[in-house]
């Protein structure tokens, strides 16, 4: 009876969420619901978003909560007609509310045994301005360096039905262009950033969906809360008005004291108002309260770039040394065109300036001779002609042969940590692709192990799908050494290519060309086909000679061909 009683009084306070955020007893209720019956308490009756720990139970018959209560008390000898004669203690409590669990709990106690989400949700509150239960999709982030993202374009319209599974939209990111699946069952009720969207953060919420198809149109003109808002709140939770400051007789300032900032007394809901030094004195300089500013620096923090969107958005304007430098070109009467910046070319030039500012580059170059390469390519072509297969190129011979080079040096096949250097036992060969959305690198994975044929086949399909910006992550991640051929589409002779972190070098492949060499006698002479090939090392994992080694087992596959067959 003492149990019965204690589950039940335990179990009301489940119905609130202001119970559900201040008693961890009410969490360890909904635990114990699952674990005593984990059939009972099925998807109708819970459904948990796994991101950020929410979760909506809908309304329970008194039918379903006895049979919950009898298993309980079955597992602990417990009389099964005491919790019938408690049932009354509890009927209409249990209503169709919203609640939100905080605090590292919520993950364990929603997520035993799921994995992650490809789209972020977070459950809305029926509480909030009248607005019936729903859903925030955020921005997800679809790779590990993404921090923003840009949407293609909407495959759903508002109104439509959606189900686990159905691509919602395409999103762009730092890689490649991605497909969001929808993870819930229900109307997508509101797009907040439609085609074409830009730079919108990882998390920021791009569309609401509901579960009742009758609530689409209160979601007409939703706009969601701002982060501001919510820290705003924490910080002045009292809404009582703060006294105003008692006003003090003018003292005289010595001339030597640094000038303060008018704007600096001004108080914003009874809280100090944080901005960046650059901020104040801008807004000091145009006599503009920085209380009338909502900042959108970390943690809410005023910067230089909200002061002058107040200023532009209030006709005031900021002066030409202050916002922008002098345009040179435009000065000087030229005419330009800016293009503005993929996700794709903004992370490629990140990483490349961060690659040739904090790797140790050097540079080996050797020359090969390829005529006998030519002669097999030749030979393995007419064979493919034969049985309907892809042409091999001498891309795919490099791929192969600097694949097998990896193996008799594994220490080239390694990245660099800052507390080891970690050697990769899979030889996965990034192929450097152009095409017109940036510079794609997908990747040839177990290259070492593959036969020509098969490379390939698999390089012309990722070189497909990188000029239709259809890649996937895991189409161009887990490389551990990348090839860049210049030489055969374009013709350079040779080059240095930057390292693509965190591997630790690159092979740079020029075109080959004929030359003439010496022969057996003294006045003979032959022609031989030459191709220059460049590795690039990071000096803090590979050493010179161990660059060398490479370079010479390389140039061995190259100039012997029949061995990679072997």
């Amino acid at each position: 009876m003492t149990f019965a009683a204690h589950l039940i009084r335990r179990a009301g306070k489940l119905t609130s969420p202001t119970n559900i955020l201040q008693h961890e007893p009410a969490i360890r209720v909904c635990w114990y619901y699952r674990k005593a019956y984990p059939n009972a308490i099925n998807q109708d009756d819970v459904s948990a978003t796994s991101q950020h720990g929410y979760l909506f139970r809908k309304e329970p018959t008194a039918t379903s909560t006895t049979r919950i209560l009898k298993s309980s008390c079955r597992a602990n000898n417990l009389d099964v007609f005491t919790v019938e004669s408690l049932m009354g203690e509890v009927k209409g409590k249990l209503s169709r509310t919203p609640m939100r669990i905080n605090g590292p709990l919520s993950y364990s106690v929603l997520n035993s045994g799921s994995s992650s989400s490809r789209v972020t949700l977070r459950r809305g509150f029926s509480s909030d301005a009248g607005l019936p239960p729903h859903q925030e999709i955020g921005m997800p982030s679809l790779s590990p360096t993404m921090s923003e993202g840009n949407i293609a374009r909407w495959l759903k319209k508002e109104g439509d039905k959606v189900s686990p599974g159905d691509v919602l939209c395409e999103v762009e990111t730092d890689k490649a262009t991605v497909e969001m699946e929808c993870m819930e069952e229900g109307f997508l009720a509101k797009i907040i950033h439609g085609d074409s969207a830009k730079e919108i953060k990882v998390g920021e919420v791009i569309a609401i969906t509901v579960e009742d198809e009758n609530d689409i149109a209160q979601f007409k003109d939703y706009k969601p809360s701002q982060p501001s808002d919510s820290k705003e709140a924490k910080v002045s939770p009292d809404p009582t008005p703060p006294t105003p400051p008692k006003k003090e007789a003018a003292e005289p300032v010595s001339s030597t004291e640094p000038k303060k900032s008018k704007v600096d007394d001004t108080p914003q809901s009874g809280s100090r108002i944080f901005a960046s030094p650059l901020a104040r004195k801008l807004a000091e300089d145009h006599n503009v309260s920085l209380s009338s500013i909502n900042g959108t620096g970390p943690d809410g923090i005023i910067v230089k770039a909200d002061i002058e969107d107040y200023l532009a958005s209030s006709g005031k304007g900021v002066s030409a040394s202050i916002s922008k430098p002098k345009d040179k070109a435009a000065e000087a009467g030229i005419n330009y065109t800016d293009l503005p910046l993929s996700q794709i070319r903004k992370v490629t030039a990140s990483r490349l300036l961060l690659s040739k500012q904090t790797i140790p580059h050097y540079y080996l170059t050797v020359d090969t001779c390829v005529d006998k390469l030519m002669e097999l390519r030749s030979l393995l072509n007419s064979l493919q002609e034969v049985s309907g297969g892809k042409r091999i190129s001498v891309n795919d011979l490099v791929i192969k042969a600097a694949a097998l080079a990896l193996r008799k040096a594994p220490q080239c096949n390694s990245s660099w940590t800052d507390n080891y250097i970690r050697q990769y036992h899979n030889v996965n060969i990034n192929v450097a692709v152009q095409t017109e959305h940036g510079l794609f690198v997908p990747v040839i994975r177990d290259a070492d192990k593959k036969g020509l044929s098969k490379i390939a086949d698999e390089v012309k399909s990722l070189a497909q799908k990188a000029k239709e910006n259809s890649l996937k992550p895991e189409d161009y991640e887990g490389g551990t050494f990348t090839v860049s051929n210049l030489g055969g589409p374009f013709g350079i002779k040779q080059f240095c290519a930057i390292i693509n972190p965190p591997q630790s070098g690159i092979l740079a492949v020029g075109s080959a060309e004929k030359r003439v060499v010496p022969g057996a006698g003294p006045d003979q002479y032959k022609f031989a086909s030459y191709m220059s090939v460049t590795l690039s090392c990071d000096h803090r994992v590979i050493d010179g000679a161990v660059g060398a080694e490479w370079l010479k087992a390389f140039k061995g596959y190259i100039e012997n061909p029949e061995s990679m067959l072997l």
